[in-house]
């Protein structure tokens, strides 16, 4: 062991002699004196360099890290490539859209299937693109048409709503002929944000041969987006088709009222659209209400009168005009009201029905006679569809 003075000394000795394995001597206070430690030059110029490099990566680390969006159209964004295709998409039309995959898993060096995703180029609320013409099917039932039904219901519903799907399968969509007229039922979905839940989807599609699926994102948000296309379907893949409906997962529909509404000789063929009307209905302008709509997309104070979208009904020469003139109008978020504003822009009223009731947006305390007379109504599950299918349908 060497003391302070002893070790001041020793460093002073080994600077003197320039001693090069003698990097650093530690400053050593001993009988008030310092000795000073000595650094070699090159040594400095390293550590330098290597603070500085450094900094630099970590700050160009940060820079990079992802985004999050709170109004994002598609939240894989910072986990995805992107690769755009030119195709014919809906209607004919050429379209830019892409596809997607995981990044490359660095572990097993291996990627994901390609799943179609839709190309946006803005993820503003106030840019909302709803024409057909820029989303394509990935799921696909072209043929199903060639029976020529006489009705045809769509049913928008989200991918990983299977049981609803299967509700309906059990129930009403099960009838393929009502007053010796053809109906049929098939599902209308878009992407499922993952490629498990797609391989289900295919082989629920496989299974049942109902399902038709877009590459537009799958939400709330985008329900317009979701209308358009069911529209574009009933004009490119089932124009003979006399009438068609639009109606959700979760309503119930009585399909020999409804059909006796369609046989009647007072009901149009052209032209024609029927539900529950909303009249006089003001645009919500609260951003944070899911029915905001911004006044860049929707200028007007109100909407014109239009079919409330959880069940409405339509002559089947419609679809390809809404979607002609959904060209000249602005897309956006509320996609009834949207529907309403291509109608009256094409100039058509829409036909109050017969006997209004039977359009109904909710149902009280369950009666079995009410659900006799109605067309379609909103009962909120798909156990509550079966239960009351179930007991309409029993022996009087």
């Amino acid at each position: 062991m060497i003391g302070k003075d002893e070790f001041g000394d020793f460093c002073l000795k080994n600077w003197r002699e320039g001693r090069e394995h003698v990097y650093v001597c530690w400053c050593c206070l001993t009988q008030g004196k310092v000795f000073m430690c000595h650094i070699k030059p090159g040594f400095v110029a390293l550590v330098t360099v290597t603070l500085l490099l450094s900094i630099i990566a970590y700050t160009y680390n940060f820079s990079l890290r992802p985004v999050t969006f709170p109004l994002s159209w598609f939240n894989y964004a910072n986990q995805t490539k992107f690769y755009n295709v030119v195709s014919e998409g809906l209607s004919g039309k050429r379209n830019v859209w892409n596809f997607f995959t995981k990044k490359r898993n660095e572990t097993s060096n291996t990627e994901t299937k390609p799943t179609a995703s839709i190309k946006t180029e803005d993820n503003s609320i106030d840019k909302y693109v709803a024409h057909p013409r820029n989303y394509h099917f990935i799921l696909d039932e072209p043929d199903k048409c060639k029976q020529d039904p006489f009705l045809v219901l769509m049913v928008p519903v989200a991918p990983h709503e299977v049981n609803a799907r299967n509700a309906i399968r059990s129930t009403w969509g099960t009838e393929s002929s009502v007053q010796g007229k053809a109906v049929l039922t098939l599902f209308l979905v878009g992407l499922t944000g993952g490629s498990e839940a797609q391989q289900k989807l295919e082989e629920e599609s496989r299974q049942h041969r109902d399902l038709v699926q877009s590459n537009f994102v799958d939400s709330y948000f985008n329900l317009t987006i979701k209308t358009m296309v069911i529209m574009d379907w009933l004009a490119t893949r089932c124009p003979q088709a006399t009438y068609a409906m639009k109606a959700d997962s979760d309503i119930y529909i009585n399909l020999e009222n409804l059909m006796s509404l369609l046989l009647s000789p007072n009901t149009p063929r052209q032209n024609y659209i029927t539900g529950y009307l909303m009249l006089d209905r003001p645009v919500v302008r609260d951003k944070k209400s899911k029915w905001y709509v911004s006044e860049k997309l929707y200028p007007e104070p109100m909407y014109p009168t239009y079919a409330q979208g959880s069940g409405y009904v339509f002559s089947n020469d419609l679809p390809e005009k809404i979607v002609e003139i959904s060209k000249e109008v602005m897309g956006f978020n509320i996609e009834d009201a949207y529907v309403g504003v291509c109608l009256k822009r094409l100039g058509f009223a829409l036909s109050s029905p017969p006997d209004p009731s039977q359009f109904r947006l909710h149902m009280g305390q369950y009666k079995r006679e009410d659900f006799l007379k109605i067309i379609s109504v909103r009962v909120g599950s798909p156990q509550q569809i079966l239960n009351i299918w179930k007991d309409v349908k029993r022996p009087k």
